[in-house]
């Protein structure tokens, strides 16, 4: 009995032996299924781009950018400009404009720049940043499948930033839109591109804040902010969400060194698509104009005219002829509200008016003497430069 005993340890002893080797050096042998011992294949996805085969699934976003970067292009620009002949300090443009102006003092010579754009209609619009290609002589296009094409500028508009770009292509590999308005901090966002034009890039990140303003980077700013990394030559490329949506425009970064530092900024997909398509109807975005100055109501200013708390917006000037004037707006009126719409602070007081449509009328709620008024105002559109 002893010797059978003996055996049997023995033979337990050599399997758990030879189980511990063959997990260590080849698990793959242990994972047996119905197709005889082989691992099943990654299964696709409805377009056809096979799925995640991470070993922890949901962990890859690779389907996401299958679906997005082929819709993401490299924008190149290229123009003519004077070259001073003196060497010049770099910090002073004001200068190397000037000298560049002056016969025999400066050369002619051709600059190139690059950026990216997203191909948002099969009509061949695509969006990027006025930056990109302001002043630019010539644009070209080229599409992630290798195809490169001349790129016509349809229109742009400089408030937010914003270009609409025309290519004559076919079969061209439409973005898939997002919605904007329904992210959450904390959510993931990819960032394509082509970063100092090494080439496609995607980066990862997530929605770090929402209705970011008072940046000082365009007169209407509500910015998506991420840590995506975002660097030059990624202007105007796609931020998309784990699905490969687009959901916003990249536009800007937070740097003082030039190169990424986890703080980028895009514009909402939503309304850089309401820009681009005023921007295609009508050849420029057309705003709404009520002709006041605003003003942030401050915790002294909120103490004198008696509110309970800094909140609403003050009337620091009325134009005589503009639209509020004719209504009877005064200066030092408080604008609580427009229509609807509550007023927190001057960028949203900016922002509401903006989107009224021209020649319509609006009730604008107003604190005067204590007392609430309601002010209809016949919408005016608004003139070139920045204001309310």
């Amino acid at each position: 009995m002893r010797r059978y005993w003996l055996i049997f340890a023995q033979t337990v002893t050599v399997s758990l032996a030879i189980l511990f080797v063959v997990t260590t050096l080849r698990p793959d042998w242990l994972r047996l299924n119905g197709n005889g011992g082989a691992a099943p294949a990654p299964a696709a996805a409805p377009n056809g781009v096979p799925a995640a085969s991470g070993l922890v699934p949901g962990v890859s976003f690779s389907q996401a950018v299958a679906r997005a970067a082929p819709s993401v292009v490299n924008v190149f620009t290229s123009k003519t400009v004077s070259v001073p002949l003196v060497p010049l300090p770099d910090d002073d443009p004001v200068l190397r404009d000037l000298l560049g102006k002056v016969p025999g003092l400066s050369r002619r010579e051709e600059s190139t720049s690059l950026g990216s754009g997203v191909i948002v209609s099969a009509s061949g619009y695509v969006l990027t940043n006025y930056h990109v290609v302001k002043a630019a002589e010539s644009v070209e296009v080229a599409l992630a499948d290798g195809r490169q094409t001349a790129a016509k500028v349809v229109g742009a508009d400089p408030e937010t930033d914003l270009a609409v770009l025309k290519i004559a292509l076919s079969d061209l590999p439409v973005m898939t839109l997002g919605d904007a308005t329904q992210l959450q901090v904390g959510d993931v966002a990819l960032a394509i591109g082509n970063p100092f034009g090494v080439g496609q890039t995607t980066t990862m990140g997530i929605v770090s804040a929402l209705g970011r303003n008072r940046l000082g980077i365009n007169p209407y700013e509500n910015f998506i902010q991420t840590d995506a990394a975002i660097n030059p030559g990624n202007s105007g490329g796609a931020l998309i969400d784990h699905q490969g949506r687009l959901i916003g425009i990249n536009t800007a970064i937070y740097s003082q060194s030039g190169g990424s530092v986890g703080i980028g900024f895009a514009i909402p997909a939503q309304a850089a698509l309401r820009v681009m398509e005023q921007i295609v109807e009508h050849g420029a975005v057309v705003r709404g104009w009520l002709g006041v100055e605003p003003q942030d109501i401050t915790a002294d200013l909120a103490r004198a005219f008696g509110l309970a708390r800094p909140g609403g917006v003050i009337i620091a000037g009325v134009l005589r002829e503009g639209p509020a004037g004719k209504a009877g707006l005064r200066t030092g009126d408080i604008v609580e509200a427009i229509g609807e719409q509550p007023v927190r602070d001057t960028t949203s007081l900016l922002a509401l008016i903006a989107a009224l449509p021209p020649k319509s009328e609006v009730i604008v709620h107003v604190r005067r003497g204590g007392k609430a008024l309601e002010v209809p105002v016949v919408v005016g559109m608004r003139p070139g430069k920045p204001g309310g």
